[in-house]
């Protein structure tokens, strides 16, 4: 795998919806994504989680860092939403998945994270201030640890550092995640609002009428069970990361929920101890989510790293 900058030209798609939608041909992959806000500010890239689209970061969550001074990208992850789906890679079997032994994975967290790396370089971006959830923030560290001159904070919301030691999830969640990926619409939309039903934030409000949009738009944009299957097994190929998040020399900030089952609380907790000299900001009542209720917390936490970031970067 290279590091090296890629230099294809940002193509776009008139044929593709909506018009602020835009397209970037990396090496291999080419990633939809969106901007936020005046192009002349601070970058901030947010990296969303396993088998979720760029809208898992709410259009409102990316209009409210742009008013607080940030030119935000948000993309979708290879195999997923608008992006290249690479379906003439099988996904992993049910075996693979429960033995965590991959004979051949399509793809490594390191191709992805490379991905976020290519398109700050498409947009001409040298460095920015970068914010990952559950999986993107796996991706986010793998980006402050290997391109270092690139990332000027870090954020790592809901995340872990790989290893089988800390933020695994409850074993009760286990059969909701085995079932049959759903085949219609309704069926993917039910799905999800049970998920986000077990896994949500109970200390916090949930607008199950946003979810159920949230869940249509995804559908409609290009959900893709096999493409979810992809990115487990790349993550769970990965192993323990903690040898790169002692390498993360960029501010950081650690953000996990108290009431995640989905990446135990202990997956923070160890994150913040790995990379040197990051806090950590455990939020009450949180689980795998964002509901609007976290979003002053979070918004806060990720100026306040920026700011610390910006200052390093400017001295």
């Amino acid at each position: 795998m290279s590091r090296t900058r890629v230099g294809v030209p940002v193509s776009h798609d008139p044929a593709m919806r909506p018009e602020t939608e835009q397209f970037a041909t990396l090496a291999g992959v080419r990633l939809c994504y969106e901007t936020f806000g005046d192009e002349s500010r601070p970058p901030l890239l947010l990296v969303m989680g396993l088998g979720t689209q760029m809208i898992g970061w709410h259009a409102d969550f990316c209009s409210q860092l742009a008013d607080r001074g940030f030119f935000v990208v948000r993309y979708d992850n290879r195999d997923v939403g608008r992006s290249t789906h690479l379906d003439h890679r099988p996904p992993p079997t049910t075996r693979e998945i429960l033995t965590r032994r991959h004979r051949n994975p399509a793809y490594t967290l390191g191709d992805m994270a490379e991905d976020g790396i290519g398109l700050l370089d498409q947009l001409g971006i040298d460095a920015a201030h970068v914010v990952g959830a559950s999986m993107g923030g796996m991706l986010a560290q793998l980006m402050a640890a290997w391109w270092p001159d690139r990332v000027r904070s870090l954020v790592s919301i809901m995340s872990s550092t790989g290893s089988l030691r800390s933020g695994q999830p409850a074993l009760r969640l286990y059969p909701s995640f085995l079932t049959k990926p759903p085949r219609t619409k309704e069926q993917y939309i039910e799905r999800l609002v049970k998920v986000f039903g077990i896994i949500g934030s109970p200390g916090f409000e949930r607008d199950e009428d946003e979810l159920r949009l949230l869940a249509e738009t995804a559908f409609d944009r290009g959900a893709n069970a096999a493409g979810s299957g992809r990115q487990l097994a790349a993550i769970q190929s990965a192993g323990s990361r903690v040898r790169d998040l002692r390498r993360i020399k960029a501010p950081t900030l650690v953000i996990h929920g108290t009431a995640d089952l989905l990446v135990r609380p202990s997956g923070g907790r160890a994150t913040a101890r790995a990379i040197p000299n990051a806090r950590l900001q455990m939020i009450d009542g949180m689980g795998h989510d964002l509901p609007r209720g976290t979003w002053p917390q979070i918004i806060d936490g990720i100026v306040g790293n920026a700011t610390a970031g910006s200052t390093l970067v400017t001295a």
